[in-house]
């Protein structure tokens, strides 16, 4: 760390660059916190380790604030007269733990190594807080680019927030938000950042803040909560963009109900995409039309003892069904196990309870007779009196799973009918039920003509010339 010491307090901000901010899909009205131990901190230069049996050890280059005097209930506009100097910081985070600190970050974030600084420092006095930049390479590659122009929380207004209920020491450190473009780093890395200010006299810099990236070799013990990584931890690590946020309207679900499967098959297949059915399963309502947007369930192998810490009390198969919404369907992964029941009538009258639109289980299902006579339609492998435990432990939700030989994610659109089920993908959806909306109007043309007497040959599908006839037809209904 060179011209640093050891600060007595490292305290860091969640979210305070515009483009972070955009990147993540939120943005915060106020600043908030969290510590990284001091032990984490490490000069340029230093190695860092990946813990063995993770995958998403992320960087975040930081321009780092160190407090130059006793600091307490000071205004925004005194906040930055607190501040001594400037320097580089990698605010390193270990998202497979993100789940095990529960918001913390204290594992996470808090491992050695995991809050390099330096290597110099640059004097406050020296340079205007609204226009200090930041910017971080991989392997020589500049992905991040920020400058304190587009904060949330200006410099000022962090050191007075945080003044507000503690006092800020002497080399104490805060570092100050990453902007867009943070992502994983692998073994073999070498990670710098920079944080210089261009614009003011002799354009003076931290210099490079060096970290190099290796693989660790000891694995984390069965006395603490394990590395877990999920669809969500890993967008967020790599920092992919939010996806658009999809509703199935009122309209889209009308649709989608006014058309049969096998015609919604067809365009998915126009798509490439084949592997979208979930087979084998029949409905307790076969006459009635399943529309909704997809929450999951997932039961592993039956296993004594996982059983005893996750088969009883408010366990995953009862928090799914309490959290199913109005319009919502429940697609539970039960590998085709038909040997226990994975829902009842109980449960089932949950769902239907909440307004969900259906229920699908590639398992069994109890008390078959009872949850037939309920209104909400009920996809199913076939009856079965035994209960859960025999063959399921239920393990998780809103996860990623496989139904009935398909891969189904929270939030995708499930269709089913007297043919069966399909999962759509929400980012076709539209484009997918308008075109099998075409489609059905064409059949009921084709349709007409081999009632007249037409032969199929030329007419399904049909040539230029049937298309003319079509499209006259059309002008008629």
């Amino acid at each position: 760390m060179s011209d640093i010491g050891r600060p007595g307090k490292i305290i860091a901000v969640h979210l305070n660059y515009r483009s972070r901010a955009a990147q993540r899909g939120r943005t915060p009205a106020q600043p908030s916190y969290f510590f990284k131990p001091a032990s984490s901190v490490a000069a340029s230069g230093d190695v860092l380790e990946r813990p063995a049996g993770t995958e998403l050890l992320a960087f975040e280059g930081e321009v780092a604030l160190i407090i130059g005097r006793s600091t307490r209930r000071v205004s925004p506009d005194e906040g930055w007269a607190a501040v001594s100097g400037i320097t580089a910081a990698n605010d390193f985070g270990l998202y497979d733990l993100r789940a095990a600190d529960k918001g913390s970050n204290v594992r996470s974030k808090g491992g050695d190594g995991f809050t390099p600084l330096g290597p110099a420092i640059i004097p406050a006095a020296a340079v205007d807080p609204g226009a200090v930049r930041v910017r971080t390479w991989l392997n020589g590659e500049l992905v991040q680019d920020g400058t304190s122009d587009d904060l949330l929380f200006p410099f000022g207004r962090l050191v007075a927030d945080l003044s507000q209920l503690m006092t800020l020491e002497p080399g104490d450190v805060i570092l100050t938000g990453t902007p867009a473009g943070s992502s994983v780093t692998q073994p073999g890395d070498t990670v710098e950042v920079e944080v210089d200010a261009p614009t003011a006299p002799g354009a003076p810099t931290s210099g490079r803040l060096v970290t190099r990236i290796t693989e660790g070799t000891v694995a984390f013990g069965e006395f603490g909560s394990k590395p877990s990584v999920d669809e969500t931890q890993r967008s967020e690590a790599w920092g992919t963009p939010p996806a658009p946020a999809f509703a199935l309207t009122g309209e889209l679900r009308a649709q989608l109900a006014s058309v049969s499967t096998a015609t919604l098959s067809s365009q998915l297949r126009k798509r490439g995409l084949n592997a979208v059915s979930i087979d084998g399963l029949a409905s307790t309502r076969p006459g009635a039309r399943l529309v909704g947007t997809a929450r999951t369930l997932r039961y592993l192998p039956g296993r004594e003892d996982l059983f005893a810490s996750h088969g009883g009390g408010y366990n995953a198969q009862k928090r799914a069904f309490d959290a199913v919404g109005a319009g919502e369907v429940l697609v539970i992964e039960a590998r085709g196990e038909r040997g226990s029941g994975t829902v009842g009538d109980v449960l089932a009258l949950r769902a239907q309870v909440n307004g969900a639109a259906g229920i699908v289980t590639d398992g069994g299902v109890r008390d078959l007779a009872e949850v037939a006579a309920l209104d909400i339609p009920t996809y199913h492998a076939g009856p079965h009196p035994a209960v859960l435990g025999r063959k399921h432990v239920p393990w998780d939700a809103d996860v990623a799973i496989a139904c009935g030989g398909a891969t189904v994610l929270p939030g995708d659109v499930i269709v089913g009918d007297a043919d069966g089920l399909l999962v759509i993908p929400p980012a076709l959806v539209a484009e997918v039920v308008a075109d099998a909306i075409e489609q059905e109007r064409e059949e009921v043309f084709i349709a007409e003509m081999v009632r007249a007497g037409e032969k199929v040959d030329g007419l399904f599908p049909m040539n230029a010339a049937w298309k003319e006839r079509y499209r006259a037809w059309l002008t008629q209904q």
